[in-house]
């Protein structure tokens, strides 16, 4: 018993004239090991704004919204931290690996909740007849770059391809619901490359296509 009483004494003046193990939080911020999960940051350069992100996030904190009106149709990609659990999913399932990372930052007390957010914005391409969404442009530009060579096999990636490198300019959309032959060399979505292609094969208009499909 005597012996167990003499541990406890050594242990309690150990720790009298030792420093605490805890910090003095918050007058002294504590500095989380290098792993920890903290506050997303979106990288503007390596975000294609794909939207897998918002796909895997189980809070629903990242949200996408598409803006088609205007000149330059838009998807702004926001992660919301207010409502973010650090879970790192973003991060993890990241399409180009680099385009969200977790920081350390976990200190985000505020007054203000409206402040609490990251956006990147990026340019949308449509389809030139029917203004469908395709994908965003740095999407497209980071497809041809990882396939290389293989991108030629593509209608629209090719296209992507020439605008980047200035060999042909941005054309004017053609008649919504009209195929024609050089409807083939337009960015076009599914559907409408279907009909252009029937066109192309049979010199007729093909039937009004199921959107829905």
């Amino acid at each position: 018993m005597k012996l167990f009483k003499l541990r406890e004494l050594k242990q309690a003046f150990t720790a009298l004239f030792n420093k605490p193990y805890t910090n003095n939080f918050p007058a002294q911020p504590h500095i989380p090991f290098p792993r920890f999960r903290g506050r997303p940051v979106p990288s503007d350069d390596a975000c294609i704004a794909c939207g897998a992100c918002a796909e895997v996030c189980p809070s629903r904190a990242i949200e996408v919204i598409n803006t088609v009106e205007g000149n330059i149709p838009s998807r702004a990609v926001i992660w919301h931290y207010d409502l973010c659990i650090f879970c790192g999913q973003c991060e993890r399932l990241c399409t180009t690996i680099d385009g969200v990372k977790l920081s350390n930052e976990y200190d985000l007390a505020t007054d203000d909740r409206s402040t609490l957010f990251a956006r990147i914005d990026k340019e949308l391409i449509l389809c030139e007849s029917c203004r469908a969404i395709i994908a965003p442009r740095a999407q497209l530009l980071w497809l041809i770059k990882r396939m290389g060579a293989l991108a030629s096999g593509n209608f629209n990636l090719v296209f992507e391809m020439q605008k980047e490198l200035g060999l042909v300019s941005r054309a004017q959309p053609p008649t919504p619901g009209f195929a024609s032959r050089q409807d083939l060399y337009r960015v076009l979505c599914p559907h409408c490359r279907h009909q252009a292609l029937i066109f192309n094969q049979t010199g007729k208009q093909p039937p009004a296509l199921d959107n829905s499909l």
